[in-house]
């Protein structure tokens, strides 16, 4: 696995190299327009961050924390436009790194492109396109989950028993639609795709949304999960089309009505959980691997109505809509090992408020 994980990152490393920053990027012409990067091309508008009206002194201390918590990219766009890429400890605009969980947006997205194919519905049972026992639940239990459920991590099944999704290890826990827990077994979701496609998961995938946006990038299995490794670049193409409700250019990507839903309170248990995105601004919130409520939004210092996709050691798509903005951070974790939200998130928008507002 390793060797084949190691021959994979090369191969993305080629990949990836037609992104790469260039020189000879041109200013942007019309900052208040929304621009968007043509495709195989490593030209991509800029705008200054004096321009913004940002304040420049606050870069240096921004870029010093960045670097010192183990940071490996950081994008900032504004209206499309790169206001910020920066790299830090050895990483550079073509290396690739993986997403971990900030690539759950990835399959919430090809879900909503399969449904309004007409391929799915959201509220179909899994169980018409993976079969029966594809849990060791009792079959009435399982039939109760939809692919609405596996969207929003309220399955019922049991968060307990680790990333292995084989149906021995998914274990019935509640009614469906009953208890929300961070659960790998959304993964599901991409054999219900390819299923109801009768196409892999990777060639829809490549045809629907990586190609459409111009990202690089590839699906690589690590023991029991299938992880998104791209550079960071593929990372900002992604936050932009979340930016602009599943819209690239004059083409709607996934329905803007799928994609509201999508990045808007899912269910009443974690009111901060859209379709595998997390929602900013909300009353409550809850955390992987607790029961445990917390009142309040999940970044306070934060825009209320941000919507992100958090990876595990601090993978970040961080989309705020009044700002026109997209923020993206890569590399190893800042502290401690961690599955979403860190504390992180909450010292990194201190420093990001501190340069914008």
């Amino acid at each position: 696995m390793k060797k084949y994980l190691w021959l994979a990152i090369v191969c993305l490393s080629v990949a990836c190299s037609s992104e790469d920053n260039d020189s000879n990027t041109p200013p942007a012409t019309n900052n208040d327009e929304m621009y968007f990067p043509e495709n195989n091309t490593d030209v991509w508008e800029t705008v200054s961050t004096s321009e913004l009206g940002w304040d420049e002194t606050a870069k240096a201390d921004l870029f010093s924390y960045l670097e010192e918590k183990n940071t490996k990219s950081f994008i900032v766009l504004v209206n499309g436009r790169i206001a910020i890429e920066e790299y830090f400890n050895g990483h550079t605009a073509t290396s690739p790194w993986y997403w971990a969980s900030a690539g759950k947006t990835l399959t919430a997205t090809l879900t909503g492109i399969a449904e309004q194919e007409n391929y799915i519905d959201l509220n179909d049972k899994a169980s018409d396109y993976l079969g029966t026992g594809w849990t060791s639940a009792p079959p009435a239990k399982e039939n109760l989950i939809t692919i609405e459920h596996l969207l929003t991590m309220s399955s019922g099944l049991d968060d307990a028993m680790g990333d292995d999704v084989s149906p021995d290890n998914l274990i019935y826990k509640a009614d469906a639609g009953t208890r929300w827990a961070y659960h790998n077994v959304y993964v599901k979701l991409q054999d219900v795709v390819a299923a109801a496609t009768n196409q892999s998961w990777d060639n829809y995938f490549n045809t629907k949304l990586k190609t459409p946006i111009g990202m690089s990038g590839a699906w690589i299995p690590s023991e029991d999960l299938s992880v998104y490794w791209s550079n960071s670049r593929s990372m900002a193409r992604f936050g932009l089309l979340a930016l602009n409700n599943g819209k690239w250019k004059g083409q709607q990507i996934v329905n803007v009505n799928y994609f509201a839903d999508a990045t808007t309170t899912s269910q009443n248990i974690n009111k901060s959980y859209g379709y595998l995105w997390w929602i900013n601004g909300e009353e409550s919130f809850r955390l992987p691997q607790t029961q445990l409520q917390f009142p309040g939004s999940l970044i306070p210092v934060a825009p209320n109505d941000m919507y992100m996709a958090l990876g595990k050691n601090d993978q970040k798509i961080y989309v705020i809509p009044s700002k026109k903005m997209v923020i993206i951070r890569m590399g190893e974790s800042a502290d401690g090992e961690n599955f979403a939200l860190s504390d992180f998130d909450e010292q990194l928008w201190v420093k990001i408020n501190e340069l914008i507002n």
